[in-house]
């Protein structure tokens, strides 16, 4: 493992099962995994800064990086968005004043990939798309996106610190 100091994740596909579950109603619903959550609780408690970066812009989102005491929560960035999350990670890294390689990434698909491609720990559920798991270097995880994914990377890490 590297000397990570930051943790960022997608959230579709890495913190959920990447499913988009609609109510009768038009409600919109995700699943997450108590166990990533947990795994994120465990590296902030660990001194390493957790955050969220996703192209969507949701409230489901931003009420669980609020329950989960992140400190970093950038909707809006990747995809079809002007701000890639690669520009995301970077303006983060430059507030903690670390650089790329101290930063671990989850991503699952092919917006992830800039991103992926730039930081030190790069990682990506079981059942990523094939371009993502192809990328050199990256941590193909035993666990699928939103069940258990997560945590088996914060494990990872955290083991590695001690």
């Amino acid at each position: 493992m590297k000397n990570i100091k930051l943790f960022l994740t997608d959230v579709d596909g890495c913190l959920t099962d990447g499913g988009m579950y609609y109510a009768a109603n038009g409600d919109e619903l995700k699943r997450f995994c108590v166990y990533d959550g947990m795994g994120m609780v465990l590296l902030r408690k660990a001194g390493i800064k957790c955050g969220i970066l996703t192209s969507e812009t949701t409230a489901i989102v931003a009420n669980r990086a609020r329950k989960l005491n992140l400190d970093y929560l950038r909707m809006g960035v990747g995809g079809l968005n002007k701000t890639t999350k690669l520009e995301a990670a970077k303006l983060i890294c430059g507030e903690l004043d670390i650089s790329l390689d101290e930063v671990s990434y989850v991503g699952d698909d092919v917006n992830d990939l800039d991103l992926l491609g730039a930081v030190g720990l790069p990682a990506c559920p079981a059942n990523a798309v094939a371009a993502v798991k192809s990328l050199p270097g990256i941590l193909v995880l035993n666990h699928n996106g939103g069940d258990g994914a997560i945590r088996e990377l914060a494990d990872l890490i955290i083991a590695d610190l001690t």
